[in-house]
């Protein structure tokens, strides 16, 4: 069986419009977004959010397969996409010249969608295949989401087109889930399995065909806006940037218990250390850090007394910080300070005579 790559960030994520083609399909088998999210160990409250862990919509397609118990789940999920399926890069391929192009700005903007793969175009003289490459997170892709890729390519494809398309051949790297007449009603193509790579095999004459919706003018604007969608979110502060920042806030609080920050950020306790556990943190090891980077920056830069600064920092008394202090760095606080003033005294010096050296002198 091909191996499924495993070489996305950890921090990689899927679109919330990706998700919610999974949970529609889900309610077509009768189940409520409530079981599917529970079973999965999943909150309601991450339906706020507009992106998801790549590990959390692994445990949705998991959880899905295994309630609907239907080893055709995947394909049909795959057919229920639409116009807005995939965000702004929905009207990009609608606005495009060709299906072949269509499919090349889905290579360029494939992150607003989701970072769970990658597709790659290998052209042939008269066939070219698209090819779908996995990268997941920690946990192993389901079967049914690659078939629920290949299958949206080819609905979504069908739409804009506004014609049958049908690939000359359809493959996967995975064992045969469901009935072969399935595969073959929803790809209208014979269908291998167990093979190096999971893609599909397209007509060059159906990938350069016009399209019916094609507005250069439209598609500029398009690739505009997702340009600068995807520079965001390339910008974007991670999840354990923005927890580090609000525990810091918090720390003379006293340490918040994990539930509180967990519910802070709209995740379960499990999904939070989960996520945690993704960047090889435990929550106690992170209120670790935390207090440490504080407490080395407090103890040099104020005349603060050590007893007020233990407090700041969510200690309930003065000797419990100094062991921790020691344990951080080394010294003890009061060290600490004052090797940090030694160090101030000397770049202060080193800057005055450097001053000194280049300003001018008047005889």
């Amino acid at each position: 069986m091909h191996k499924l790559l495993r070489n996305g960030p950890l921090d990689a994520s899927v679109a919330l419009s990706w998700v919610t083609t999974l949970l529609n399909a889900a309610q077509r088998h009768g189940l409520t977004v409530e079981q599917l999210l529970a079973h999965a160990g999943l909150n309601t409250s991450q339906l706020q959010d507009a992106r998801w862990p790549i590990d959390d919509i692994t445990r949705l397609w998991r959880a899905a397969a295994e309630l609907t118990a239907d080893p055709g789940f995947g394909l049909k999920a795959g057919q229920l996409v639409g116009p807005a399926s995939f965000n702004v890069v929905s009207f990009i391929l609608q606005s495009s010249p060709t299906l072949r192009d269509a499919l090349a700005m889905v290579q360029q903007f494939q992150r607003l969608i989701s970072d769970g793969g990658r597709f790659q175009i290998l052209a042939g003289d008269e066939k070219s295949w698209l090819i779908y490459h996995p990268q997941q997170g920690e946990l192993a892709f389901s079967p049914h989401q690659l078939e629920a890729v290949l299958a949206a390519v080819v609905t979504f494809s069908r739409w804009v087109l506004g014609a049958p398309v049908n690939p000359a051949r359809v493959q996967f790297g995975h064992s045969q889930l469901g009935p072969l007449a399935l595969y073959q009603q929803v790809f209208q193509a014979e269908v291998d399995f167990n093979q190096a790579f999971s893609g599909l095999q397209l007509d060059n004459a159906m990938l350069d065909h016009p399209l019916p919706q094609a507005d250069a003018q439209l598609a500029t604007l398009h690739r505009e806006y997702a340009a600068a969608r995807l520079a965001a979110l390339a910008t974007a502060p991670d999840f354990l940037a923005q927890v580090r920042e609000w525990l810091t806030s918090r720390l003379v609080q006293g340490v918040p218990p994990r539930a509180q920050v967990a519910q802070h950020f709209k995740l379960s306790e499990r999904v939070f250390a989960r996520r945690l556990q993704a960047q090889g943190l435990s929550y106690t090891q992170l209120i670790d850090a935390v207090r440490k980077d504080k407490a080395c920056a407090l103890v040099a830069d104020s005349a603060e007394s050590f007893a007020s600064l233990a407090l700041a920092l969510g200690f309930s008394e003065a000797s419990a910080f100094n062991r921790a202090f020691k344990r951080w760095t080394g010294h003890s606080p009061g060290d600490w300070r004052t090797l940090a003033a030694i160090r101030g005294g000397a770049a202060s010096t080193a800057k005055d005579g450097a001053v000194r050296a280049a300003s001018p002198k008047f005889v």
